[in-house]
């Protein structure tokens, strides 16, 4: 965004105050840019801004905003930062590359998709980028004053006309270029095609990081989704960029009777994929004779059946209120892997369950040791089991645990980005 822009939208947020005054200093500086012709866009973008910092529904709506996201596949913690986003902005239109179909009336039908979403080979879309940039890049977004950009991959690479301000939640430097180069090169998701897709990764990822990193310079600001992901941002990019945690619907966790209930074992949850590291939690139960409950499913599911002993308890894929049973019961959840940042844990510990997590990843953000959880130093099952033998479950107050979570709330994350909005002359470079 040009720095004429920011100069005015600084002016504008530093000047305004109540009522009146407020609308005041909207109308001098409209009016100021207005003399100068080439201004006039921003004018327009600045002032807009502005009426978001004002907090008021009418201000918001009066702003014209769009929301791009990757894809809608699941109900993972990327979704639901869309969703809060759509709650913030309910007039914005949803530009993505694919939509699953019960996403359409969750986002009250504004989602739009292209060409995309109606591939023909429809189970390897998620794992082709090239289609995704050639359909971002080309996306037009005209008549905006605010784009948000949500992306892990592709969908920060748009590009907006001038006077535009681009903002972009980023989830992760793009995985499969960078972080988890080896994981996908490892396990491509292709199947009897695994070689095939090995060999055009190796082959293509150069060229795909150059466009990846020309796409991370494109916004106007990043937000990250957690102190690590800021930090990969720096690594890979190196771009600086503002913290806002991602919206956590832990609600139906903190129930009442979990902080008095009585507890025992572990649990694990969530996709069952090599990445997340269960055979770490259930190799560790193994060796420390520990009870661990396992839920949920995915392609690692019958190996880490094989490789459990009898203190492991599979339940595969639950309902809700066997999920929510769990949670309030167990003397802890295991959280083994690296992760960006971690819905899971955050929902435990909105059961008063405290986490005990791999330190590394977004667990800084929400484990404080022998308050809402611990920490161990190496992702191996040897040492996971010396922390499991040594847990004392009196040292945590379930109550203040449940507590603590709240911070996570998705009311606290629309709060942040309006807040971030408001303060956009100071987040800046």
């Amino acid at each position: 965004m040009p720095m004429a822009t920011m100069s005015q939208i600084t002016k504008l947020v530093s000047a305004l105050g109540a009522g009146e005054q407020r609308k005041g200093a909207v109308r001098k500086s409209t009016a100021s840019a207005q003399r100068n012709p080439q201004h006039r866009a921003e004018a327009r973008s600045s002032s807009r801004l502005v009426g978001l910092a004002e907090k008021q529904a009418d201000a918001v709506r009066g702003l014209r905003v769009a929301i791009v996201h990757d894809w809608i596949y699941a109900h993972g913690g990327a979704e639901l930062v869309v969703e809060q986003l759509h709650k913030l902005f309910p007039d914005a239109p949803i530009y993505t590359s694919y939509c699953a179909p019960e996403w359409r009336s969750r986002l009250d039908g504004k989602v739009v998709t292209g060409w995309l979403q109606f591939w023909p080979f429809r189970a390897l879309r998620k794992y082709i980028p090239f289609l995704r940039i050639i359909w971002f890049t080309n996306l037009r977004l005209n008549n905006y004053d605010l784009v948000i950009s949500s992306s892990g991959a592709e969908a920060k690479g748009i590009k907006v006309p001038k006077g535009t301000l681009h903002v972009n939640y980023c989830h992760a430097p793009t995985h499969y270029y960078w972080s988890r180069y080896d994981e996908y090169m490892d396990h491509p998701g292709f199947g009897a095609f695994d070689w095939l897709a090995r060999f055009g990764l190796r082959v293509l990822v150069g060229p795909l990081r150059h466009w990846d990193l020309k796409a991370a310079r494109r916004p106007d600001h990043m937000i990250a989704n957690s102190t690590h992901i800021q930090q990969e941002i720096k690594k890979y990019y190196g771009r600086d960029s503002t913290v806002i945690f991602p919206p956590v619907h832990f609600e139906r966790f903190q129930k009442p009777e979990n902080v008095a209930k009585k507890r025992s074992g572990f649990l694990v949850s969530g996709r069952q994929t090599p990445y997340k590291r269960f055979d770490v939690a259930v190799l560790a139960a193994n060796i420390a004779q520990a009870p661990l409950t396992v839920i949920g499913d995915g392609p690692d599911h019958k190996r880490l059946q094989a490789m459990a002993g009898p203190t492991v308890t599979f339940l595969g894929r639950v309902s809700n209120d066997v999920l929510e049973h769990e949670f309030g019961r167990a003397e802890a959840l295991i959280f083994p892997g690296l992760d960006d940042f971690g819905i899971t844990p955050v929902e435990a510990m909105a059961a008063g369950t405290p986490v005990i997590a791999y330190k590394a990843g977004g667990a800084f953000d929400y484990v404080q040791p022998n308050v809402t959880g611990q920490f161990f130093d190496k992702q191996s099952p040897e040492t996971l089991a010396l922390v499991l033998q040594k847990f004392d479950p009196t040292l945590y107050n379930h109550a203040n645990i449940s507590q603590f979570a709240q911070k996570f709330s998705p009311a606290t994350f629309r709060e942040n980005i309006t807040e971030f909005l408001d303060n956009l002359d100071n987040k800046i470079a």
